[in-house]
């Protein structure tokens, strides 16, 4: 129940889901600050509607948030807004959950558990350089990759097993697609690996943890989009 975990007076933090104008090409950065006002059932509070200065921000009905509350343990949760309206002298947002509450780490991305193909391998010489330097650079074609599943994903990096090691401090490529809206697309990114250890359980099998290098912003967009939409989806199934 939400009224276990969160109550009224915790401070709010809201950023858009995406893009709010998606003809324009840049991304949506802005962080709304808010209240909580009141806890109304088991996927439905109030909060108060953000301000800067002394002006209200309208945020839009239906608009989709990634929402920080920050109580003795700060939890992040996707909502939706569903109304919006005046109560005693308060402007109120109407907020429901499409994700489960999950503990938020200051400067960590929402991690969503997954298993996706994906295809990797480690950059050329030419390659780590041009990286290293951020210079525009095209991928060598023709080397081969590996497979490998992702276990888990974020807007920052991701985790997955692969029987290939990867030494911790090096650059990999990384190949695999992500469903959002209805519409299958390939990501290509360059990752860091963090770390990477062999499984008790799965001799010759390696987790990897890994930081994406220079991530374009689109992305990055389409990652967070993928995540929230898994996520929605599974906030559905467990409510029947």
């Amino acid at each position: 129940m939400l009224s276990k975990f969160i109550e009224p007076g915790l401070r709010v933090e809201l950023q858009s889901i995406g893009r709010l104008n998606e003809d324009n090409n840049e991304a949506t950065k802005k962080v709304y600050s808010s209240k909580v006002y009141d806890i109304l059932s088991d996927d439905r509070m109030e909060i108060t509607m953000p301000m800067e200065q002394t002006k209200l921000i309208l945020l839009p009905v239906d608009g989709e948030y990634d929402m920080v509350i920050y109580g003795q343990q700060p939890y992040q949760c996707f909502i939706r807004i569903i109304d919006r309206y005046k109560s005693n002298n308060v402007y109120i947002l109407v907020v429901e959950l499409t994700s489960n509450l999950r503990k938020f780490q200051r400067r960590n991305y929402y991690r969503f558990s997954c298993a996706l193909d994906m295809h990797s391998r480690a950059l050329v010489d030419e390659e780590v350089k041009a990286v290293e330097q951020n210079a525009a650079y095209s991928l060598t074609p023709g080397l081969p990759l590996k497979h490998s599943v992702i276990v888990d994903i974020s807007g920052g990096g991701l985790r997955f097993i692969s029987g290939q090691r990867y030494e911790p401090g090096s650059l990999i490529y990384c190949n695999y697609q992500l469903v959002s809206g209805g519409t299958s697309r390939e990501c290509e990114v360059v990752g860091k690996i963090l770390s990477a250890k062999e499984l008790e359980n799965k001799s010759g099998n390696y987790e990897h943890r890994v930081q994406y290098v220079n991530l374009d912003v689109d992305d990055r967009e389409r990652i967070i989009k993928y995540i929230f939409e898994e996520e929605r989806k599974n906030r559905h199934r467990e409510r029947g």
